[in-house]
């Protein structure tokens, strides 16, 4: 990613001749400088993806302006398609339960600069968490999950209210509803501790140690109301053998994680991860 400010310009349309050319040329028609461009076609879906980073500084107007003027050119090729501007951060709600490591692998890069985000709020359905979230700064928010409906509605309610981009679930440990799936399609990270679709649901470790596996996993995907099913951002495995034990998966899964989520989010929030269908187009 530049580290100077610029616009991430992301496209999905039917495939068709002449998309990169008349992108490109409205970019330098305006005296654009594009410093990263990536693309791609899914060919059984028959639909092109773009990504472009162009330099702010480089254009004689603003990225109100520049989508006002796009919106023409995108209508004549059928595009979905969004303009990003780096200089405004993306918030990520972080929703947590009891276990920490996620939380604080994830709160490490947010304070080191690692990872360019805001993070206006933690959500946790334990108490076990408040005084680590607090000494960073970060408001946290008990939720009882008693009621789950209230629950997951005042989740609802506050992810709105703290203006979150994306609802990020740092190992919550709860199924979220069809209704809070259905509202933020696209906008919740999990990250499941298997390598899925292995091992859906709880307890993935006994799982795989019960079925004698030599790999587990991790995976960072998109929610959807079907459970640990929506599409995949990043995955990665670690070798293991007979002689561990589900001790072991867990601490070696741990690791596994937290990378997994990172590298993720990170994809996520730099806008590098389309999605066609159930699967993701990632542009690392």
């Amino acid at each position: 990613m530049s580290s100077t400010r610029h616009y991430t310009l992301t496209i999905s349309c039917p495939d068709r001749a002449g998309i990169i050319a008349a992108v490109s040329g409205f970019i330098a028609q305006h005296g654009g400088f594009i410093v990263e461009a990536s693309y791609h076609t899914e060919q059984d879906a028959q639909r092109f993806f773009m990504r472009q980073e162009i330099r702010a500084d480089s254009l004689p107007f603003d990225a109100d302006e520049f989508r006002r003027r796009f919106t023409s050119l995108a209508r004549d090729f059928g595009m979905d398609w969004q303009l990003s501007d780096s200089a405004l951060k993306k918030r990520l709600v972080l929703l947590v339960s009891k276990q920490d490591h996620c939380l604080d692998d994830l709160l490490h890069r947010w304070r080191s600069g690692e990872l360019q985000v805001d993070i206006p709020c933690v959500i946790s359905n334990h108490e076990d968490l408040r005084s680590f979230v607090e000494w960073h700064g970060i408001p946290f928010i008990f939720v009882d999950m008693q009621d789950k409906t209230a629950a997951f509605d005042k989740i609802a309610n506050l992810f709105e209210q703290y203006r979150g981009d994306s609802m990020v679930l740092a190992r919550f440990m709860q199924i979220l509803p069809p209704m809070l799936c259905q509202r933020f399609s696209g906008r919740i990270i999990n990250i499941h501790h298997s390598f899925l679709p292995s091992f859906v649901g709880a307890k993935p470790y006994h799982q795989a140690y019960q079925r004698g596996v030599k790999l587990i996993g991790a995976t960072c995907h998109y929610v959807t109301d079907e459970l640990d099913a929506g599409p995949i951002i990043e995955q990665d495995t670690v070798r293991i053998d007979h002689g561990d034990t589900v001790d072991d998966l867990v601490r070696y899964g741990r690791d596994i994680e937290k990378t997994v989520l990172s590298r993720g989010l990170r994809y996520h929030v730099e806008d590098r991860v389309l999605v066609c269908g159930n699967k993701t187009i990632v542009f690392r």
